[in-house]
């Protein structure tokens, strides 16, 4: 019979990393009630970059270069104005949709009186 996979929130897995950073990874998986295994492969993304642990999570021989840590803050904030972007036009439509489902509320509430 398969168990059913745990699902955990990212930030829940940057505390356990962090924990296990200043103890030790077994000890803090036995804290934390989750397999060592899985707390393994949550430093493991760490490292690779695949789970962002915020300032501080990298060791001195795993930090970005000024130059690449700055592509990536350009990168990032080319996404996120992308984001804002789609957002803003998300907003405009559903301006424009609210101002004509209400229009055509008052139309229909006239033609019945």
């Amino acid at each position: 019979m398969a168990r059913e996979q745990r699902k955990y929130e990212k930030e829940y897995k940057v505390q356990a990393v962090k924990l296990a950073k200043e103890s030790e990874a077994g000890k803090a998986a036995k804290e934390l009630g989750i397999p060592v295994d899985t707390l393994y492969g949550w430093q493991k993304a760490v490292r690779e970059g695949r789970l962002e642990a915020g300032p501080g999570s990298r060791g001195p021989g795993e930090a970005m270069s000024p130059a690449e840590e700055l592509g990536a803050l350009r990168k990032q904030i080319k996404a996120l104005e992308r984001e804002n972007r789609r957002l803003k036009e998300e907003n405009e439509f559903l301006a424009e949709a609210s101002a004509f489902f209400a229009a055509s509320r008052r139309k229909s509430t006239r033609s019945n009186e």
